[in-house]
């Protein structure tokens, strides 16, 4: 009895050292540069770049650990507002805001790859990238810009300038298209939306579903509004395409269902956290959501803490 007693406990101590330590979550909150102003955030998988409107810097960490570092340096003048990273090229696209260029950056080196000039003034604010071109919103104008892309991520060509047309409104001088995403970024997607973009308008609070190739644009049905609607994250599938749009006013993140064909969708979730502080835009890793504090009521003055925060899908 003595025996087995002793080889039943040493059983289990052996079971306890051989099971797998569980690994510590990632942080909810990760600092960023003092100072940063941060504003567009892109990942691969756990690694995040983060843009600052200070001088076009990028950010660069993992979001396992917190830990990161600046792998393109500020140049004064120069701004980084959305981006979006394509990791079969490596390359890193950023919206340069009112210099109407696009920049291009290698995603492991930080080289500058190729600044492309898109528009001589507007407010170039958001990309998202497809396998053949990056497409780019301007707030400022009524129109989108296609990048065409060669095989190794660089410019193929000339920037095509499309306007839109169709049913949208635009209000001048104030911030209208914002954040973009594209149909074919959902698999297996569907023949409908395959060549469309999503783009949110900031002013009037709507989301439109645009035709790539005349700009024809028609408004969700959300049966509501998405106030101060910024960055867009698409997701889901051909069937239940999900949108998460940054409501940095409302210091919320709005989950949305939308139908096959983007005609119409409706609010499932509202995500909040006692951490946001004017998010701007959102990438995901895994069953997380990652949306940079742009704190717009806070003066950006070089001790001014920014973050990116973590909130679960």
């Amino acid at each position: 009895m003595r025996r087995s007693s002793i080889a039943l406990v040493a059983i289990a101590l052996f079971a306890a050292l051989a099971a797998p330590v569980s690994a510590q979550p990632p942080p909810s909150v990760i600092p960023l540069p003092d100072g940063f102003f941060p504003e567009g955030i892109a990942t691969d998988g756990s690694t995040a770049y983060v843009g600052s409107l200070i001088d076009g810097a990028i950010w660069k960490g993992d979001l396992l650990t917190g830990e990161g570092d600046i792998l393109v340096p500020g140049v004064p003048g120069r701004l980084a507002v959305g981006m979006a990273y394509d990791a079969a090229t490596d390359v890193l696209y950023v919206a340069g805001g009112p210099d109407g260029s696009a920049y291009l950056y290698d995603g492991t080196s930080g080289e500058l790859l190729e600044v492309v000039d898109l528009v001589p003034s507007g407010f170039v604010n958001d990309v998202v990238v497809g396998p053949r071109a990056a497409f780019f919103t301007d707030s400022f104008a009524p129109q989108f810009y296609a990048l065409p892309l060669a095989p190794d991520g660089t410019s193929a060509g000339a920037p095509r300038v499309t306007p839109y047309t169709g049913f949208f409104q635009f209000e001048p001088g104030q911030f209208n298209f914002n954040g973009i995403e594209l149909g074919s970024g959902i698999l297996p997607f569907s023949a409908s939306i395959e060549n469309r973009l999503l783009i949110v308008n900031s002013f009037y609070g709507e989301l439109y579903s645009v035709a790539i190739r005349d700009g024809f644009a028609i408004t969700v049905d959300l049966g509501g509004t998405v106030v101060n609607g910024d960055g867009l994250l698409l997701g889901g599938d051909r069937f239940r395409p999900v949108v998460y749009v940054v409501e940095g006013g409302k210091n919320q993140i709005t989950k949305l269902v939308l139908n096959d064909i983007w005609s119409s969708g409706e609010v499932v979730d509202v995500i909040t956290s006692p951490d946001f502080d004017s998010p701007t835009t959102v990438a995901s890793f895994g069953q997380s959501l990652y949306a940079v504090n742009a704190k717009f009521s806070t003066p950006p003055i070089p001790t001014t803490p920014y973050e990116i925060v973590r909130v679960d899908r």
